[in-house]
């Protein structure tokens, strides 16, 4: 299997019953709960920066408490006052009925053994079941709905790492959308749990050894999810199951290797590849590209594991698999749009490495996998039409295999270079996800989807154009459109944008019914493919990043002027919308082009970067937006951040800012300090809403019910500004 840098791995039409002026009114009775400003001054990269509410970012001041309590009340109160609100979280719900069982986050042991979440019509959360293969009998091995029922908590399976054999898994559960995992233990065959709780284990990553009886893991140090430094300094360790985590030994951080000069930041963690027989040390943050020790597993034996270099950042690889001897290389270097190299596992020489698979220009080579029948590789054109090949190890024979349907995305799994299997997940806009697996032999894709089928009629008629449209440099970017047959450009269509625009993730097609809603009532849905992601290759991440991130909401402005031009909609009629780092896609486009759209809607959205490195999560992601300590990044910071870049007097756009305060990712006091100093700022009698969950986090982990309400907000709230 490949070693991921991850590792760690949107309605209706409708006329508000709530009047424009009732809000109004409500805001002119709740000026004086408006916090204070109280403006800090400060001098950064020779650039006098006022900020008016950093009193925000002490979230347990009663004050900052209480106020951000108080929009959270008049939010909710206004967001379950609009109308057809009830009426699209009936229909989301009937679609979650049409479908029996949904199964996700399947991971398969090197025995075969199946691990999956699976949910049925009403349940809240996924429960953990275990097969032996595909057509193995189910058995129910932990329900997260269980656990602690005494805390009132909302428990959810994060993460699943079964041991080799499949005998026992390690269980990450995490509450309220915190990600403040603990690891559980169990025992596959009786499905108890051993005697062990291992806390602080957000970036575990749980890797077992070859007797299934140890796995390495990270662990953070102790503290609150919120403090900015407890994200500082995490460990590898080394745990026996049965024994105390105060026994765990310590085996890989900046303690143990200075000379590796790993920073306070970054997050090490270790794989054994069992095939191999070699472990690989990984020093990570966002950087996609990799750093990589590694060393043979009996090193673990010794008192401190002598690491040798495999690769460094300057080498720019992204991804990488092994066989018992060749090392394969995914890399942009010298091939934007990315190939495959391969190597001596023993004697890695990277400068006379062969390349296998080679670069498409026209093409971006998104993934691979290797198996004992040769290696397979999926390419994207534009991002949204996606292509499987299969070729031998050499890269010979290579033919691009017919799949069952045109696909928008294609997701590989594999069990490694010792078992033939390889299942393709594929899906589109407007078809669902299935998943194959390739019978190599017979070349043929045999259904093996483990959730039960739905039929949404309702989307058998949707128009999907995929354009590429010229922004402010002249440069094309993708833009995809889903709307409704029969669809007239008049101008006066609702339109909402998605982006995102970060980390070089594709805007991959993906099928969500509950969010195609949008277009089953008359509107137009626009994926915005703006740089920053990785749609056309590296050098379109690479184009969108620190000093070059102005692109990314330049890019939406373009989309913006592009559509108005071309009938689909206009200004009074567009919304966008994005979530955590794509919120600076959103805030920048509406501080720059406030005449440009109706409503804006941003969910956990780093709305405040220049102060990002004050949050736990953001040093780490120094790499990916820059430091205040680089002059020039430090000036690009700046630039791209959209509470900085608010103006007194302006009329800017209706907009809707949610937060989590749980969320270990974008603080909430981000969110907190734009929404604050909007309502502020703004000149238009356009309501600002600030809506902040004490239940959630960074929304990953949500209850079935908390997506359903915070998707049915936004879709709510963007028609009615934009009809």
């Amino acid at each position: 299997m490949t070693m991921k840098h991850a590792l760690t791995r949107f309605l209706v039409l409708c006329t508000a019953t709530l009047s424009l002026r009732e809000v109004q009114a409500t805001d002119e009775k709740r000026e004086a709960m408006l916090p204070p400003a109280t403006p800090v001054t400060e001098t950064l990269c020779d650039t006098t920066i006022t900020d008016p509410y950093r009193a925000l970012e002490k979230l347990s001041d009663p004050d900052v408490d209480r106020w951000m309590r108080s929009e959270a009340a008049r939010a909710r109160e206004v967001l379950d006052g609009l109308p057809r609100r009830e009426e699209l979280l009936t229909k989301m719900r009937e679609f979650d009925s049409r479908r029996k069982e949904q199964v996700y986050n399947l991971v398969i042991s090197e025995s075969n053994r199946y691990f999956y979440l699976k949910r049925q019509p009403g349940e809240e959360v996924g429960q953990l079941f275990w097969r032996d293969g595909f057509e193995g009998a189910e058995t129910l091995l932990f329900d997260p709905r269980e656990y602690a029922k005494e805390s009132g908590a909302d428990y959810v399976v994060s993460r699943v790492s079964p041991a080799h054999d499949g005998s026992k898994a390690a269980v990450a559960i995490s509450a309220d959308g915190s990600e403040n995992s603990v690891l559980l233990v169990l025992d596959v065959e009786t499905g108890k749990a051993f005697p062990e709780k291992i806390d602080r284990c957000r970036f575990a990553s749980p890797s077992w050894l070859a007797d299934n009886e140890t796995f390495l893991y990270n662990r953070m140090r102790q503290g609150n999810l919120l403090d900015p430094k407890v994200q500082m300094d995490s460990r590898v360790l080394l745990h026996r199951v049965g024994t105390e985590p105060s026994e765990d030994r310590l085996v890989f951080s900046r303690s143990t290797h200075p000379d590796l000069q790993i920073r306070p930041e970054d997050i090490p963690g270790i794989a054994y590849d069992k095939d191999s027989g070699y472990l690989f040390g990984f020093v990570r943050n966002v950087d996609r590209r990799l750093q990589v020790y590694y060393a043979p597993a009996a090193e673990l034996d010794n008192e401190r594991i002598s690491w040798t270099p495999l690769l460094e950042p300057e080498d720019n690889v992204h991804d990488f698999a092994v066989t018992n001897s060749e090392l394969y290389l995914y890399t942009p270097e010298g091939a934007p749009n990315f190939r495959i190299l391969q190597t001596s596992l023993f004697e890695p020489d990277l400068d006379h490495a062969v390349t296998v698979v080679d670069e498409d220009p026209d093409a971006v080579l998104t993934g691979f996998g290797v198996t004992s029948e040769g290696m397979y590789y999926t390419r994207s054109r534009n991002g949204v039409a996606a292509e499987l090949y299969h070729a031998q190890l050499d890269g010979s024979d290579a033919k691009r295999l017919e799949l069952p349907f045109p696909a928008g995305m294609i997701r590989l799994q594999d069990r490694g270079f010792r078992h033939p299997e390889l299942w393709a997940v594929i899906g589109g806009w407007a078809n669902d996800y299935r998943r194959y697996r390739y019978d190599a032999e017979k070349g043929e894709f045999v259904l093996e989807t483990l959730s039960s089928p739905a039929d949404y009629p309702e989307y058998e008629n949707l128009v999907i154009r995929e354009l590429m449209v010229r922004s402010h440099d002249g440069t094309k970017v993708p833009l995809s459109l889903i709307y409704r047959e029969g669809l007239e450009r008049d101008g006066r269509n609702p339109l909402l944008f998605y982006g995102y625009g970060a980390y070089g993730r594709s805007m991959s097609p993906f099928f969500n019914p509950s969010m195609l809603l949008w277009t089953h009532y008359g509107g137009i849905l626009a994926v915005a493919h703006v740089r920053g992601g990785g749609e056309l290759g590296d050098q379109w991440h690479l184009d969108g990043m620190k000093t070059t991130k102005e692109n990314t909401w330049k890019d939406l402005i373009s989309l913006a002027e592009w559509v108005t031009k071309k009938g689909y909609s206009s200004p009074e009629h567009i919304a966008a919308t994005s979530a955590s780092a794509g919120g600076i896609l959103i805030g920048r486009a509406m501080t720059e082009r406030p005449d440009l759209f109706a409503a804006m809607i941003t969910q956990v959205g780093a709305m405040n970067p220049l102060r990002g490195e004050e949050t736990p999560n953001g040093p780490v992601n120094v790499p990916e937006f820059g430091t205040v300590k680089d002059s020039l990044e430090c000036r690009a910071l700046i630039d791209m951040d959209p509470y900085l870049n608010l103006r007194k007097g302006v009329p800017y756009p209706a907009t809707l800012v949610t937060a989590g305060i749980n969320d270990p990712r974008v603080i909430a006091w981000q969110p907190a300090k734009f929404a604050a100093r909007l309502q502020a700022s703004t000149s238009s009698e356009n309501p600002v809403l600030f809506q902040v969950d004490y239940q959630a986090g960074h929304g990953i982990g949500n209850t079935r019910t908390r997506q359903f309400e915070s998707l049915a907000d936004l879709l709510t709230f963007a028609l009615w500004q934009t009809r």
